[in-house]
């Protein structure tokens, strides 16, 4: 293919093969869950030990749910953002990363979901012991707000207007 220098059409992006792309892209997306993974397993850990509290006890019976709600959410989050190790293990080898990075890459999407409710839903139960006031879902519908904007917005504003066609 030709070059712009000599007045030929100018290639945009990488120059890889299709196993070549796939290689890095899975690479890529290691690192990002590696982050992902770290955040999820630190809060799931931590809500973990809440149920062995004495303050447990204390929880009405709506920030029990809240509790249950939020450690079931934190298991989905982890085994969604775990998942896409166990998937490059058991199909290394067959000749399928492009499938399994196009796999991983939606469950990476689903554990970033499920990290924002988990996150969403121990805010809540937080603030809801911390303090009684009312103000409580309005500050939580704030930081959700930030969070949707960061993970979601930025990225698919980004994409969309730096995408060429």
């Amino acid at each position: 293919m030709a070059d712009a220098a000599e007045g030929g059409p100018m290639r945009r992006g990488r120059n890889e093969t299709e196993e070549e792309r796939a290689d890095r892209m899975w690479q890529e997306l290691i690192q990002e869950v590696r982050v992902a993974q770290m955040g999820v397993q630190i809060l799931f850990g931590f809500l973990l030990t809440v149920v062995f509290t004495e303050k447990y006890d204390d929880l009405s019976g709506t920030d029990q749910t809240i509790y249950l709600v939020t450690v079931v959410l934190g298991a989905c989050a982890t085994g969604a953002l775990i998942g896409p190790v166990a998937l490059h293990r058991i199909v290394a080898g067959r000749r399928v990363k492009a499938q399994a990075v196009q796999l991983a890459s939606r469950l990476t999407l689903l554990g970033l979901v499920l990290l924002l409710a988990t996150t969403t839903a121990s805010l809540l139960l937080i603030l809801r012991v911390a303090t009684h006031d009312g103000f409580v879902p309005y500050l939580v519908a704030g930081v959700v707000g930030w969070y949707l904007l960061c993970w979601f917005v930025l990225p698919l504003w980004t994409r969309h207007r730096y995408t060429s066609k």
